[in-house]
């Protein structure tokens, strides 16, 4: 089952007026919260990156697979998505402490 882009709008609309945006990611959504990777929208539900601030928001029983492989991200439950300011942190907090990606480098044009 795939994420509908209902979902999709709900979870942009909850975050506003954070810088953040999803890409359509093999039937399911990857959510950048300045331009950084913070979570995954999988099966209609909210799945963020564990990090070193995931404790001050969630608990380990949080923590499930957001498809079958994958390393386990924390569940946001449905009634939390309502609360925008807890989101908001947890999404921009989870974005201040990720990396900044790595910039791909540039194919050579051919002539």
């Amino acid at each position: 089952m795939s994420t509908s882009k209902e979902t999709v709008a709900y979870v942009l609309g909850q975050l506003e007026p954070l810088d953040v945006r999803a890409r359509a990611m093999f039937g399911e959504y990857g959510l950048y919260c300045d331009e950084k990777m913070v979570a995954l929208i999988c099966n209609d539900t909210v799945f963020v990156k564990p990090t070193a601030v995931s404790g001050d928001y969630l608990d380990a029983s949080a923590l499930a697979p957001p498809y079958p492989g994958a390393k386990d991200h924390l569940a946001i439950p449905g009634d939390r998505l309502e609360d925008t300011d807890w989101l908001h942190a947890f999404v921009q907090r989870t974005a201040d402490v990720l990396p900044q990606p790595k910039k791909k480098p540039k194919k050579p044009t051919s002539r």
